[in-house]
């Protein structure tokens, strides 16, 4: 009798425990956003500058990619003439259909 009073006591302590726990992070969310606007609000800023930061990490990884084959465009044995032929449709302005 006494281990299941052990065991009960035990587990209704345990979940005293959690449920403060859990009371204390819905505090802190709701303290630190009091309405679901600003929530709004942050994730679309924080959205825009994820996509943004995005393309411009892209732009940049592959401006150097096209530079570095650039520096391989004179090696012999064809490789050369294929690296060229990349480089050069990167480089090329797209056409209008």
């Amino acid at each position: 009798m006494k281990k299941f009073v052990k065991k009960v006591t035990g587990r209704i302590k345990k979940d005293n425990e959690n449920g403060a726990r859990t009371a204390v992070i819905e505090d802190l969310f709701y303290d630190f956003h009091r309405n679901r606007h600003q929530v709004y609000m942050m994730n679309l800023i924080r959205g825009i500058f994820f996509g943004f930061g995005s393309v411009l990490g892209a732009t940049v990884v592959i401006a150097l990619v096209v530079g570095l084959l650039n520096l391989f465009t004179d090696v012999p044995g064809g490789i050369g003439d294929f690296i060229q032929r990349i480089v050069d449709a990167v480089n090329q302005p797209r056409s209008k259909v």
